[in-house]
């Protein structure tokens, strides 16, 4: 008796529903132990006040976050988690656990207290948004980057409303000056508006978690819209003047897109606050890291110390002063950040003060003639 191919059972299991929006081996067997317990796993797609919004196998839930509000901001519930939650029957269904996070990206609150922010867990990239419709910031690529390497994700710069630019070389050169500032980092020209450079975009967040980020008015939600294929995003005219918008998005939404992969779209943000980032900062200006290998203390602070290499760089040319002021900038912040958390480290600053202090009289009191030995 022969068969025919199309009869022959396959032996190759059909994908897990929640496949399609990033479950894999891993998450299953951190699952497991819910599982045990007749949980069901499910990724958060959208939290509104103390609820929230879980795709499951037989589709979306509306759950409450109750059993999991911690005293810590950073463990709250966020879009993109993985989430063991009631199964059906119960009303109001609630999210019993969170499963441990591969990658999270935070920003530092603008409360007094500094407190970490989480915007979006479980994330393989973080798109960038910049608007060519305003002047280029470098700095703030920058410190977005830095917050984009700490989380874990590798960064995509998105130049948004290309089509703004009057001609091809003089986008080609905005490419260059961000792709200075972001080594290592994809940097992709996109008209939203005549589907210019969607492709290479798609290909590149097509395959995991991105979560979209920028300013209000970097055109993110028309983007979503262009990769999902669909209007599932608010939009708003930016304003002639200076290019800005309103804050289009006011939740992070996690969205399928149709050529693979999943997308977090973000709220436009006012501030971009560094948390505990060092070592972002370190990757992106890593070039300055390298140099500083050269210079003659390990302490360097690249001002005016002798043998400095990185200042060395600057005056030869080889390094922008501005790429250094950055540099500095986002360190002292992140310092800042953290020592407010960490003792020890407040203990640190306030010892090399001092120390500095006591080297910065003894210098003017030597070159007044009236240091004695």
């Amino acid at each position: 008796m022969k068969f025919s191919s199309s009869s022959v059972p396959s032996s190759v299991p059909p994908p897990h529903p929640l496949a399609r929006h990033g479950w894999d081996d891993g998450w299953e067997a951190e699952f497991a132990p819910y599982a045990e317990r007749g949980l069901l796993p499910g990724r958060v797609v959208r939290v509104d006040r103390g609820r929230c919004d879980v795709v499951t196998a037989g589709g979306v839930v509306h759950a409450d976050t109750e059993f999991v509000v911690p005293r810590d901001p950073m463990k709250v519930v966020c879009t993109g988690d993985w989430a063991a939650v009631d199964p059906t029957g119960g009303d109001p269904r609630y999210v019993r656990a969170l499963l441990p996070r591969r990658t999270a990206f935070v920003r530092s609150t603008s409360s007094k207290r500094s407190e970490g922010q989480i915007l979006a867990a479980n994330v393989d990239h973080a798109v960038i948004a910049v608007s060519l419709a305003v002047e280029l910031d470098l700095g703030r690529v920058e410190r977005f980057l830095a917050l984009a390497w700490e989380s874990g994700a590798q960064p995509v710069v998105v130049l948004t409303k290309s089509d703004l630019t009057p001609d091809a070389t003089g986008l080609s050169h905005l490419v260059q000056d961000v792709g200075t500032v972001a080594p290592g980092v994809p940097v992709v020209a996109v008209s939203a508006l005549y589907g210019d450079g969607l492709d290479v975009l798609a290909a590149l967040v097509g395959d995991g978690t991105s979560v979209l980020l920028g300013t209000s008015g970097a055109g993110k939600s028309t983007l979503a819209n262009a990769l999902v294929g669909a209007d599932v995003m608010d939009v708003q005219a930016i304003r002639d003047v200076d290019g800005k918008g309103r804050h289009t998005t006011t939740t992070r939404n996690l969205l399928a897109l149709p050529g693979g992969g999943v997308l977090i779209d973000t709220p436009g943000l006012r501030g971009v606050g560094l948390w505990d980032a060092g070592g972002g900062v370190g990757q992106v200006f890593a070039e300055i890291e390298e140099l500083a290998a050269d210079c003659r203390f390990h302490d360097c602070a690249h001002e005016a110390e002798p043998h400095c290499a990185v200042r060395a760089a600057v005056e030869a040319g080889d390094l922008p002063e501005r790429r250094l002021e950055s540099y500095r900038k986002l360190l002292r912040e992140n310092q800042r950040i953290v020592a407010k958390t960490d003792a020890r480290l407040r203990a640190e600053i306030r010892r090399d003060w001092k120390r500095k202090g006591a080297e910065g009289r003894a210098a003017k009191e030597m070159k007044e003639g009236r240091l004695r030995f």
